[in-house]
């Protein structure tokens, strides 16, 4: 199916479920934002981690979401659908986007489900690094709110006249070109990492 710049997909008959596929970017960029300024405040007032813990972990957290990031709109969002459970699973997850890039709405995923995601990834790092979590799960949050902003900015509005312009050119080729290149949404640097950028952008 060709990109469709009016409509939505419909995923659920249900309309209840239908209706919970669907968000205003405002809403989980504001959740994330305020949960990684909560958890820095949190570390810091209960001596878990000091301010240049925070600073180093924010980062790390940050840079750790950005590989996720890359991995999960590679490997997940673009699964092989080989069968008809997981074309399903894609096109749940991922492939309405690609078919209705211009749905304002399903620019996330319901922030439910990015809560549960987040609360799980919490407990998972704080069994790896203790008490080094309240940075790091810090950064990873900031990184992904910082994600859904790029990543409505760049359906939403026309592209900037400066250095941000890449960041469109980038994820329309990934749209519009080619869905096997550019994955990096607020940054390319994994894409030129992994050998995944465009051929034009070589």
């Amino acid at each position: 199916m060709k990109p469709n710049h009016k409509g939505r997909a419909q995923i659920f008959a249900n309309p209840v479920l239908e209706r919970l596929t669907r968000t205003h970017i405002a809403l989980p960029i504001f959740i994330f934002i305020a949960i990684s300024v909560g958890l820095i405040y949190y570390g810091l007032t209960y001596g878990f981690i000091d301010v240049a813990e925070a600073i180093g972990l924010f980062i790390l957290g940050w840079f750790i979401f950005s590989l996720m990031e890359y991995s999960a709109h590679r490997f997940i969002f673009h699964m092989d659908t080989d069968t008809p459970a997981k074309a399903r699973i894609q096109y749940t997850f991922h492939g309405n986007h690609h078919d209705y890039p211009k749905d304002k709405e399903r620019l996330a995923m319901p922030p439910i489900v990015s809560v549960l995601i987040a609360s799980f990834l919490f407990f998972v790092f704080k069994l790896l690094f203790g008490q080094l979590v309240f940075g790091i799960v810090a950064g990873m949050l900031f990184g992904y709110a910082m994600y859904l902003f790029v990543h409505y900015a760049v359906h939403a509005y026309a592209p900037p006249k400066n250095f941000l312009k890449t960041l469109w050119i980038h994820h329309s080729i990934h749209h519009y070109k080619d869905p096997d290149v550019a994955y990096g949404v607020s940054s390319p640097l994994w894409d030129y990492l992994l050998g995944t950028m465009p051929k034009r952008a070589k």
